[in-house]
């Protein structure tokens, strides 16, 4: 018991470190502007050009309280992040088969619920696809045109998109109203670890389940086009073989990078918004609001910077 009591005071202070840096560092930046402010309205009572001055100076400012802002939102989720990752080198001290229940449920939930909407949407995308390139087959290689567009591209994103619509706003929407209710703090007070039984659950559950999804709607977007082509005649023996010959040991590593990526800022980004929601019930619309469409734009963000890094 003094050695788990230990441990969570260890990772408390682990947290503030992060916090503190994350408030030291923006702190740096608004002394900084705050000098320029100084300058620049200086420069207002001497310069001759003083409306040309004046309107740099407020424009200066605004992009300045703009970036400072984006900054400190940058590394305070930075710093939740790296304190629900900081679980997975560690074990629960107590409640173990609670935590291993709640990532099992949060796995069927986010995973195997999904796969009614996730295949259909794959074999109407592997199809659609098939049909457009049919008619463009003298100019790309089917094959090459498939892993391009469904497995490095489409595949993790309408994947990540499905999860942030079903899981996403559904976790966002939980944690909100916990801590609206104070069910939170009455965990705490009883002495369950929430960031176990609530933040690990969701992160674990949801990046297995992102990543498996994503295995399944290429399977099943492959499948789709295999129909076609035999339906069609547009060389039905020949398309598995030319995604195969065309897809690469780096094509795989990307995908699933990916998905890891997706799995992680879709848990975060949901899991953040759930525990900064103000105490009010209407505050929670607002929360899942913001959380689904911050999940979608990072990850539109970072599915373009891993394709920037591992192809050009």
């Amino acid at each position: 018991m003094i050695l788990s009591h230990h441990k969570e005071i260890s990772s408390i202070r682990y947290t503030l470190f992060f916090v503190t840096l994350a408030t030291t560092r923006v702190s740096y930046f608004y002394e900084l502007s705050t000098t320029l402010r100084y300058r620049i309205m200086r420069e207002l009572t001497t310069n001759p050009k003083r409306d040309q001055v004046k309107w740099g100076g407020i424009l200066l400012g605004a992009v300045g309280r703009w970036g400072l802002s984006i900054l400190s939102q940058v590394l305070v989720r930075a710093a939740f992040t790296l304190r629900v990752l900081s679980h997975l080198f560690r074990r629960p001290s107590e409640g173990r088969m609670q935590v291993k229940r709640a990532v099992v449920e949060q796995i069927y939930f986010t995973a195997v619920q999904a796969l009614p909407l996730i295949i259909p949407l794959a074999l109407m995308v592997g199809s659609a696809l098939i049909v457009q390139f049919g008619k463009l087959s003298g100019e790309f290689e089917l094959g090459k045109a498939t892993v391009i567009l469904v497995i490095r591209e489409v595949g993790p994103l309408i994947t990540a998109l499905v999860v942030i619509l079903r899981s996403a706003t559904a976790v966002t929407a939980e944690i909100s109203c916990m801590t609206v209710f104070n069910e939170v703090e009455a965990l705490e007070m009883s002495g369950v670890d929430p960031m176990w039984i609530i933040s690990f659950s969701r992160f674990t559950g949801i990046t297995t389940a992102v990543v498996s999804l994503f295995v399944v709607f290429d399977l099943a977007a492959l499948l789709g086009g295999q129909i076609v082509t035999w339906v069609t005649g547009q060389g039905s023996d020949t398309f598995l073989f030319e995604v195969a010959k065309a897809m690469t040991a780096t094509d795989i590593v990307v995908s699933l990078v990916k998905g890891l990526l997706f799995g992680l800022i879709i848990t975060v980004v949901s899991l953040f918004h759930g525990y900064t929601t103000e105490p009010k019930v209407s505050r929670i619309p607002v929360s899942i609001s913001r959380a689904s469409v911050e999940s979608f734009f990072v990850c539109m963000l970072t599915n373009a910077f891993v394709s920037v890094v591992f192809y050009l």
